[in-house]
Protein backbone atom coordinates (compact mmCIF):
# COMPACT_ATOMS: atom_id res chain seq x y z
CA UNK A 1 0.00 0.00 0.00
CA UNK A 2 1.40 3.35 -1.06
CA UNK A 3 0.48 5.19 2.14
CA UNK A 4 2.81 2.89 4.07
CA UNK A 5 5.72 4.27 2.02
CA UNK A 6 5.31 7.96 2.90
CA UNK A 7 8.76 9.44 3.36
CA UNK A 8 7.74 13.09 3.73
CA UNK A 9 4.50 15.01 3.96
CA UNK A 10 3.27 18.54 4.17
CA UNK A 11 -0.08 20.16 4.54
CA UNK A 12 -0.71 19.92 0.78
CA UNK A 13 1.49 17.03 -0.39
CA UNK A 14 2.80 13.52 0.21
CA UNK A 15 6.06 12.06 -1.05
CA UNK A 16 6.11 8.27 -1.40
CA UNK A 17 9.04 5.94 -1.94
CA UNK A 18 7.88 3.66 -4.71
CA UNK A 19 11.17 2.31 -6.09
CA UNK A 20 12.34 3.16 -8.71
CA UNK A 21 10.46 6.48 -8.25
CA UNK A 22 9.75 9.05 -5.63
CA UNK A 23 6.10 10.01 -6.12
CA UNK A 24 4.94 13.53 -5.27
CA UNK A 25 1.17 13.62 -4.73
CA UNK A 26 -0.86 16.83 -4.53
CA UNK A 27 -3.25 16.28 -1.59
CA UNK A 28 -5.71 18.82 -3.01
CA UNK A 29 -6.24 16.55 -6.03
CA UNK A 30 -6.81 13.31 -4.10
CA UNK A 31 -9.83 11.48 -5.42
CA UNK A 32 -9.64 13.19 -8.81
CA UNK A 33 -9.82 10.66 -11.62
CA UNK A 34 -6.59 10.20 -13.56
CA UNK A 35 -7.30 10.90 -17.23
CA UNK A 36 -3.80 10.61 -18.64
CA UNK A 37 -0.15 10.06 -17.89
CA UNK A 38 2.09 12.55 -19.68
CA UNK A 39 5.56 14.03 -19.58
CA UNK A 40 5.22 17.10 -17.37
CA UNK A 41 6.71 20.15 -19.10
CA UNK A 42 7.68 21.86 -15.84
CA UNK A 43 9.59 19.03 -14.18
CA UNK A 44 10.51 16.78 -17.11
CA UNK A 45 9.07 13.67 -15.43
CA UNK A 46 6.00 11.52 -15.98
CA UNK A 47 2.85 12.81 -14.30
CA UNK A 48 -0.74 11.72 -13.79
CA UNK A 49 -3.21 14.41 -14.78
CA UNK A 50 -6.92 14.88 -14.27
CA UNK A 51 -9.45 17.46 -15.31
CA UNK A 52 -11.11 20.06 -13.09
CA UNK A 53 -14.08 21.97 -14.52
CA UNK A 54 -14.65 25.62 -13.74
CA UNK A 55 -18.03 27.33 -13.30
CA UNK A 56 -18.31 27.83 -17.07
CA UNK A 57 -17.88 24.10 -17.73
CA UNK A 58 -14.39 24.55 -19.14
CA UNK A 59 -12.02 21.71 -18.28
CA UNK A 60 -8.52 22.41 -16.99
CA UNK A 61 -5.89 19.66 -16.93
CA UNK A 62 -4.09 19.55 -13.59
CA UNK A 63 -1.29 17.47 -12.15
CA UNK A 64 -2.19 14.91 -9.51
CA UNK A 65 1.06 12.90 -9.09
CA UNK A 66 4.59 13.25 -10.42
CA UNK A 67 7.00 10.32 -10.77
CA UNK A 68 10.61 11.36 -10.09
CA UNK A 69 13.16 8.64 -10.97
CA UNK A 70 15.33 8.03 -7.90
CA UNK A 71 18.65 7.77 -9.69
CA UNK A 72 18.08 11.27 -11.09
CA UNK A 73 16.22 12.95 -8.18
CA UNK A 74 17.01 12.80 -4.48
CA UNK A 75 14.42 13.10 -1.74
CA UNK A 76 15.72 16.60 -0.97
CA UNK A 77 15.23 17.69 -4.59
CA UNK A 78 11.66 16.38 -4.68
CA UNK A 79 10.94 17.91 -1.26
CA UNK A 80 12.12 21.29 -2.54
CA UNK A 81 9.62 21.08 -5.42
CA UNK A 82 6.91 20.00 -2.96
CA UNK A 83 7.65 22.94 -0.68
CA UNK A 84 7.32 25.34 -3.64
CA UNK A 85 3.89 23.87 -4.40
CA UNK A 86 2.98 24.13 -0.71
CA UNK A 87 4.03 27.80 -0.61
CA UNK A 88 1.79 28.57 -3.61
CA UNK A 89 -1.21 26.93 -1.94
CA UNK A 90 -0.57 28.79 1.30
CA UNK A 91 -0.36 32.09 -0.58
CA UNK A 92 -3.66 31.34 -2.33
CA UNK A 93 -5.28 30.41 0.96
CA UNK A 94 -4.02 33.64 2.57
CA UNK A 95 -5.50 35.71 -0.27
CA UNK A 96 -8.85 33.93 -0.32
CA UNK A 97 -9.31 33.05 3.37
CA UNK A 98 -7.04 35.34 5.43
CA UNK A 99 -8.64 34.35 8.75
CA UNK A 100 -8.11 30.59 8.26
CA UNK A 101 -4.97 28.82 9.45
Amino acid sequence: MQQDNIVRKGQFYFIYDSTPNLILEDKTKRGLEVCERVLDENFGVEADRGVIYDMNGIGHKVGIKWYFPQPKYSLDQVAKIAEEIEARYKAIREMTCPDDE
